[in-house]
């Protein structure tokens, strides 16, 4: 139980890209009316983003550029 914990919080920056950044950035796109190219949904878009910060942040063991 302990290590499954641990692994959650080793991945908390890709599951908090996931889970938070990821529906941000789709209500931004819907409430600022962006169209996406090739028919991007706007989640496909938060998706693609927020997991590529998440797992920067995972990486690089921290937000701060």
């Amino acid at each position: 139980m302990a290590r499954i914990i641990e692994i959650g919080f080793a991945l908390g920056p890709l599951l908090f890209g996931i889970g938070f950044l990821a529906p941000l950035i789709a209500a931004l796109c819907n409430s600022l009316g962006i169209s996406l190219p090739l028919g991007l949904a706007p989640i496909a878009l938060g998706l693609i983003i927020g997991a590529g910060l998440g797992l920067l942040a995972v990486v690089r063991k921290t937000w701060l550029w």
